[in-house]
C-alpha cells in the first residue's frame, strides 16, 4: 500500500474487525480494506458503545489531533450540513467530529420484508449519492439492521440484503463501489427496547458511516 509512513504515524491501528455475533461475515463492497477506512483504528467504539451500532468494533478510525484534525472536521461538518436537508437521514456528527453516521429508519427505505427500495426513498438516496459525490475523499461504510422479530434465518439475509440494495442504488448513482463496503447484521445491534413498538421501529434501519479517505487524511496532513 502506497504512503504508509503517513498513515503510520496517524493511525492506531491497521485493521477492519468485524461483529460475528449472529450475523453474516461476509462484507460486500470493494477496496475500505485496502485503504483508509481499513487502516483506521478502532477509536470510534468509546465514541458509540457496544451494541450501539455496527461501527463498534469496525475500524471507523482513530481520532487526528492537531491542525490537521481541524481540517477534516471542517470538511466533515460542511458535507453534515448538506446531509441534514435529505429527508428521512437523521444525521450525527461523530468520532470527534471526524465522521458522520446517518441512519435512515428501514420503513423509510423498504416495505415490510422487503429489500426492495420504495420509490419515495431513491429520491433522499440520490440526493445522498449527490452528496457523496462531490465529497469524494471519503469512505462509506453501509450496515442494516432488523428488530429482534423472526429467526436469525430470515433476519440477518434481510439485513444484509437491504445493505446491499442501498450500495447498489448509490453505484447506480455515480458512487464507486471501490469506495463503499455493505454488510448486515441482522437483529444483533439494537438501539432501542425491542418490547415495544417504537423501539423496534428504530432498531429496523440502514446506518451509514462517511470517514476521510487515505487521501482526505493525506491532505489534512499538509496543511490542505
Amino acid at each position: 500500500m502506497k504512503h504508509l509512513s503517513i498513515l503510520t504515524a496517524i493511525m492506531l491501528s491497521c485493521c477492519l474487525l468485524l461483529p460475528s455475533c449472529g450475523a453474516s461475515d461476509t462484507v460486500k463492497g470493494g477496496g475500505i480494506g485496502a485503504g483508509a477506512g481499513g487502516a483506521l483504528g478502532a477509536g470510534i467504539g468509546a465514541i458509540i458503545g457496544g451494541g450501539k451500532g455496527a461501527a463498534w468494533g469496525a475500524g471507523i478510525g482513530a481520532v487526528v489531533g492537531g491542525s490537521a484534525g481541524a481540517i477534516i472536521g471542517n470538511k466533515m461538518d460542511k458535507q453534515k450540513k448538506e446531509l441534514e436537508k435529505i429527508n428521512g437521514a437523521q444525521v450525527e456528527s461523530i468520532n470527534d467530529g471526524q465522521a458522520i453516521k446517518v441512519t435512515f429508519e428501514s420503513g423509510i427505505l423498504f416495505a415490510t420484508n422487503s429489500s426492495t427500495l420504495s420509490s419515495a426513498s431513491q429520491s433522499a438516496l440520490s440526493n445522498f449519492a449527490a452528496s457523496l459525490n462531490s465529497n469524494p475523499d471519503t469512505d462509506v461504510q453501509i450496515y442494516g439492521h432488523t428488530d429482534n422479530t423472526g429467526s436469525d434465518a430470515v433476519n440477518n439475509p434481510l439485513s444484509e440484503k437491504r445493505a446491499q440494495s442501498v450500495y447498489n442504488f448509490l453505484q447506480t448513482k455515480g458512487v464507486s463501489g471501490k469506495r463503499m463496503v455493505s454488510q448486515g447484521f441482522g437483529s444483533t445491534q439494537p438501539v432501542a427496547d425491542n418490547s415495544t413498538t417504537a423501539g423496534r421501529s428504530q432498531n429496523r434501519r440502514v446506518e451509514v458511516y462517511i470517514l476521510p479517505n487515505e487521501k482526505m487524511l493525506q491532505d489534512a496532513q499538509q496543511g490542505k
